[in-house]
């Protein structure tokens, strides 16, 4: 990560709620074909979530504590900020000063943009502001929200409008929360009934997967890109009797994790090298 922190943009994809089983038999079946064509490692990249909610997971991932391998053993981080006692901060880390990444990677040179889905990242009270304000840029709109069908249409335009806004020449750090896979989701399911299930979580990892290249598209516009695709958590559908989330279930903790590098294509289009650190 140190051959990638000032020469690349980074991007970190959190497809908010996001269960692993489900991603999986998507991706299996090939219902999610521009995802498998970005992250062909998605069936193999289960991984545990640092919390069970948005705030929290996300708190931890601008701290540097992605998801990690779920497997036993110390696995070094892509990213880490400077203190005393990591056990998980090796040679490949990329070591950032500051009090969290955001901060870290400004001081390397980057410009920070923030594409809000979920609740905290409305900016409309102090606890919505949180995240948000970490940024250069934040962006968010009740169309972005986890209420409006075309939630990831209108996320997908604003990021493509911000990241054309920043000169080529200034390295951007985005984060996008898609919020179309967090409750509700059962309008993604023709005459389904007003009640999310694991059905309908699927037809919106589905619905998002359909437009997914395009956010490829306008990130690997403005050149390589390193990018982290990823869910903060998933969510219980009457799994041992639990529903939802902030709960320690194994539908909540255990989530899907990619990342690749994005290129431009000669004539327009993007290719994508899914990452095999022995190469680089």
């Amino acid at each position: 990560m140190n051959q990638v922190v000032g020469r690349f943009d980074l991007a970190l994809i959190v497809l908010d709620t996001l269960r692993f089983d489900v991603a999986q038999e998507e991706w299996a079946a090939g219902r999610t074909p521009n995802l498998a064509r970005l992250l062909p490692p998605i069936p193999t990249g289960r991984r545990h979530a640092p919390g069970t909610f948005t705030y929290a997971s996300l708190h931890a991932f601008l701290a540097g504590f992605l998801p990690t391998p779920a497997r036993p053993g110390r696995h070094p981080r892509r990213l880490a900020l400077r203190f005393e006692g990591s056990e998980t901060t090796s040679t490949a880390t990329a070591v950032l000063d500051g009090a969290t990444v955001v901060e870290g990677l400004a001081a390397r040179g980057y410009y920070s943009i923030c594409v809000g889905g979920v609740g905290f990242f409305n900016q409309r009270n102090p606890l919505g502001r949180v995240l948000p304000g970490l940024f250069d840029e934040a962006h968010w709109s009740p169309a972005m929200g986890v209420t409006d069908r075309r939630s990831f249409e209108h996320q997908t335009a604003c990021a493509a409008a911000a990241l054309a806004a920043v000169p080529d020449d200034r390295r951007v750090f985005l984060l996008v929360d898609v919020s179309a896979l967090h409750q509700p989701n059962h309008f993604y399911l023709p005459d389904h009934p007003p009640v999310d299930s694991r059905a309908s979580h699927a037809a919106a990892l589905r619905h998002v997967d359909a437009g997914f290249g395009e956010l490829v598209a306008a990130i690997a516009a403005r050149g390589p890109a390193f990018a982290i695709v990823c869910s903060d958590h998933g969510t219980a559908y009457g799994e041992d009797g639990y529903r939802g989330h902030r709960l320690a279930h194994d539908t909540v903790t255990t989530v899907p994790y990619a990342e690749c590098f994005v290129t431009p294509r000669p004539g327009g289009g993007w290719e994508a090298d899914p990452v095999t650190w022995s190469r680089r």
